[in-house]
């Protein structure tokens, strides 16, 4: 089937009062509740204000590819890129894992050891890594548009793929934009569990 990603942006101060050893699984059941969702956010309902909420990927069934895809596309489009949109982008994609950072240092273990709840996560995203993700985003947005001639000769990969053209990638890193502008809005993290 392959690996799955979802989304959360989660309130941290509720996510670190939860015993560390119980946080995957209870993650895990409360994200369940959006299982039917197409696309967009998903808020639980319940007593109280919710302190998460899930974001579905349009055009992406919950897969990780597309980001995987959209990272692959952006190695092929960012020499093309206006400097000013490539930094940005490159600071906003390898800060959600999307990218690889080649100026990083290989000894950090962002990956902990087999067991630990981290382990049940492809991104870890604090509160302050969030508000800096918006911050990459709110310098990258305004000139995304600018790339679409560049990336569909350079970096589209055609019909049939998870990332064919400009649209396509457009639209997956606008979700992020939407996931981190809420997170950050909120003060609250970013959480991507493996599926």
């Amino acid at each position: 089937m392959g690996l799955g990603i979802t989304v959360m942006v989660v309130d941290w101060q509720r996510l670190e009062a939860i015993p560390v050893g119980e946080r995957a699984n209870r993650l895990f059941e409360e994200s369940d509740q959006a299982e039917d969702l197409d696309a967009g956010w998903f808020w639980p309902l319940g007593d109280g204000a919710p302190w998460w909420g899930v974001y579905e990927f349009r055009n992406t069934l919950g897969s990780y590819k597309p980001h995987f895809w959209a990272g692959e596309a952006w190695d092929d489009a960012r020499d093309h890129a206006e400097p000013q949109l490539r930094s940005a982008l490159d600071g906003f994609l390898i800060g959600l894992g999307i990218r690889w950072d080649p100026d990083e240092d290989d000894e950090e273990d962002d990956n902990p050891e087999p067991g630990s709840w981290r382990s049940h996560l492809l991104l870890h995203c604090s509160p302050e890594d969030a508000s800096t993700l918006a911050g990459l985003w709110s310098r990258a947005e305004p000139r995304l548009d600018g790339l679409r001639a560049p990336f569909d000769t350079h970096a589209a990969r055609g019909p049939g793929s998870w990332i064919p053209d400009y649209a396509a990638f457009a639209s997956l890193l606008r979700g992020w934009g939407e996931v981190v502008g809420e997170a950050d809005g909120r003060g609250w993290g970013v959480i991507g569990l493996r599926c």
